[in-house]
């Protein structure tokens, strides 16, 4: 797998090496526990291909030439510091390179003032995007054509990926990793990456055609019945004759609404509610595994496990560790380095 992080004058260096490290630790976690895991290849490229001084005052050299670099899976643009439009200028050859490697397949990851290379490239033409928020109005003026959602931190069309920050960011970065890891090393990786608690993913990302915007009204009326009874039994022949579908044709139906199984997404569902109620509640593990719908807690614990590479228990105690709580600073003692 290939991976591209541009580099140019006046970027972040975090928003390079932040989700060059969490796709390093992915490839780390999953070398122990895939018999036939992916190799990760990370390129650096800059538009001259020259060396480019960063807002730390930290150098990058880039590892390739742009022209013979080749086809990558993902590619990432960085954030920029202050005004874009000059960095923008002097890489207009980073335009046609951009359009061939999403023609090619690449997914293209983007952050802050850094999604102007999408617009910039006419890939963002009529569909959603975001960008760092002091520059809404400037990029509303510059980039008419492009569905600026302000409100969200992260949109996501096709394969096209904007964050308004770099903490938004490192969110799509475990979204990706998700897609070519699996979520056991995704959720490893977040955990070890994330000092506070965050949101899923979906929650706060716009994203046209997601699996709750799709045309099935029977299927969103399914989905939305799996969520207000979640903590009940629910059986897919069941609910598919209460629909008015055989078992068949649910299946089929909701495969090609959303891109997953019935009891796949009912699952996932499940482990996200479940992971929400860790960080945020007391409930016992066996009171979470009730309200989620598993009756044996044992089940539900192995389940957990199995698909996040860590137990519940372990699970909250890790999220729980990341809560800064007040303390009265004349108890408060220095942590052991």
């Amino acid at each position: 797998m290939r991976l591209a992080f541009l580099l140019t004058d006046q970027m972040l260096a975090a928003s390079c090496l932040l989700p060059v490290e969490m796709w390093q630790a992915a490839a780390g976690t999953a070398s122990g526990r895939q018999r036939q895991p992916l190799k990760l290849e990370v390129v650096l490229l800059s538009a001259n291909d020259q060396p480019v001084t960063t807002q730390a005052g930290v150098a990058l050299t880039p590892t390739h030439s742009l022209a013979q670099a080749g086809v990558f899976e993902v590619v990432y643009l960085p954030a920029l510091w202050r005004n874009p439009r000059p960095v923008l200028a002097r890489s207009r050859a980073l335009v046609p390179w951009l359009v061939a490697q999403h023609t090619a397949g690449a997914t293209i990851a983007a952050v802050g003032t850094g999604c102007c290379f999408l617009a910039e490239a006419g890939l963002l033409d009529g569909q959603a995007a975001t960008t760092h928020w002091h520059y809404f109005d400037q990029f509303a003026r510059s980039y008419p054509e492009v569905k600026l959602k302000r409100q969200f931190f992260i949109t996501q069309a096709g394969r096209l990926y904007c964050a308004g920050s770099v903490n938004a960011l490192a969110d799509v970065t475990v979204h990706l990793i998700e897609q070519f890891f699996g979520r056991a090393v995704a959720s490893h990786v977040e955990r070890n990456f994330s000092h506070e608690i965050r949101r899923p993913y979906d929650r706060y990302r716009y994203l046209e055609g997601d699996e709750l915007q799709h045309a099935d009204e029977v299927i969103l009326d399914l989905q939305w019945r799996m969520q207000r009874d979640l903590g009940l039994p629910l059986r897919m022949p069941a609910l598919a004759a209460e629909f008015g579908l055989s078992p068949r044709t649910l299946e089929r139906r909701f495969r090609l609404a959303t891109g997953s199984a019935p009891l796949t997404w009912l699952q996932d569902l499940r482990i996200r509610t479940a992971k929400e109620l860790l960080e945020a509640t007391n409930l016992s593990i066996k009171e979470i595994a009730f309200r989620v719908g598993y009756q044996d807690q044992g089940h539900f614990a192995r389940l957990f496990s199995r698909l996040l590479m860590v137990g519940p228990a372990e699970y909250r105690r890790t999220v729980r560790a990341k809560v800064f709580s007040l303390r009265d600073p004349s108890t408060a003692t220095m942590p052991p380095l």
